[in-house]
């Protein structure tokens, strides 16, 4: 058999639009073709390939065969390359950002969303932000809906399809609660915090609804932000994990005191740097996602990265790389 030829880029999106629409009228109505056109472009994909793609034997939508199947992976990995392609190069081309839309993890510490933000007002000083404050999965949300241009996350910790993800550093969270808690009178037996009112973080994003995330006891409140769950801490009302950064005032004045739980002493909380891999941030977006990675550099000790120049004319390339211990969060 001699070697298979090459498929064009053409011929791999009408493939792929198929699959994804799961017809070939539906992929000429996605593409606005003909679908005796859909039909001819699959049939020379396969020749050229010298595999059968999908059976044509039944009535029924087109089903892949076992070979379409094992290419399918393949051909998303050829497309996805093409277009981020296109995007650094559209990217490239343009100029400053009219304005720069910005999604934060509430976890953020606010030294270093303050120290990133008035830096960025510096360089930039005439360009608007848009900035929104969400928790857990919202964030992420909110980047891939194109509200965001780009954002700083915590969970969830995985790869997404179609969103880049840069190491920013962590968060430590620790359990505090009110010194009336009863928690918070000595050294807790293992299991005492599941006998108490737990504080959660809930999520407005499906990407993790549904998801506990340090959930230890079996009676929770779930609220809605950081700010009303720090509040009812404070006031002795359950307890629960919180920022180490954002308490530190109340640890000092013993309005919150941190709990001896030996089974649950909280953790690391990660942040990533995300934006869509088809909307490669410009300047000004850049230049404040290198503010967070130049902070999480200075968290390990370490020194400063050469970042990319922020002189506007010239298109800011970001940084894709951690550190040994990720970031400053090794355990």
């Amino acid at each position: 058999m001699s070697d298979p030829g090459t498929p064009t880029f053409d011929q791999l999106r009408v493939f792929l639009a198929v699959v994804d629409v799961g017809s070939f009228a539906g992929a000429a109505r996605q593409l606005n073709r003909a679908t005796s056109v859909i039909s001819y472009t699959i049939t020379n994909l396969e020749a050229q390939l010298g595999v059968m793609l999908f059976e044509r034997d039944s009535t029924r939508r087109p089903q892949l065969t076992s070979d379409g199947r094992a290419l399918l992976t393949a051909a998303r990995d050829v497309a996805l390359g093409f277009n981020r392609l296109r995007a650094k190069a559209k990217g490239l081309h343009q100029g400053i950002e009219s304005e720069v839309h910005v999604a934060l993890d509430v976890m953020l510490p606010a030294a270093r969303v303050v120290e990133a933000l008035r830096n960025f007002h510096d360089e930039f000083p005439t360009v608007p932000l848009r900035l929104r404050a969400e928790a857990l999965g919202a964030v992420t949300q909110l980047v891939l809906d194109r509200t965001s241009m780009i954002g700083v996350r915590g969970p969830p910790d995985v790869e997404i399809d179609g969103l880049e993800r840069i190491g920013v550093g962590c968060v430590h969270l620790v359990p505090v609660a009110a010194p009336s808690h009863p928690l918070a009178l000595g050294v807790n037996a293992l299991g005492a915090g599941r006998h108490h009112v737990q504080l959660v973080l809930t999520d407005r994003s499906p990407l993790t609804a549904g998801s506990d995330l340090g959930v230890m006891a079996t009676h929770t409140w779930r609220v809605a932000d950081l700010a009303t769950k720090h509040m009812l801490l404070r006031e002795g009302i359950g307890w629960g994990t919180m920022p180490e950064p954002m308490i530190v005032e109340d640890l000092a004045s013993g309005r919150l005191v941190l709990l001896d739980m030996p089974d649950f002493k909280g953790g690391h909380y990660r942040f990533f740097a995300i934006h869509r891999t088809d909307m490669p941030p410009g300047p000004a977006a850049s230049f404040l996602i290198n503010q967070f990675m130049r902070q999480s550099h200075g968290m390990n000790g370490g020194t400063l990265p050469a970042f990319a120049s922020t002189d506007a004319a010239a298109p800011i390339v970001l940084r894709h790389e951690h550190t040994s211990d990720d970031m400053g969060c090794s355990e």
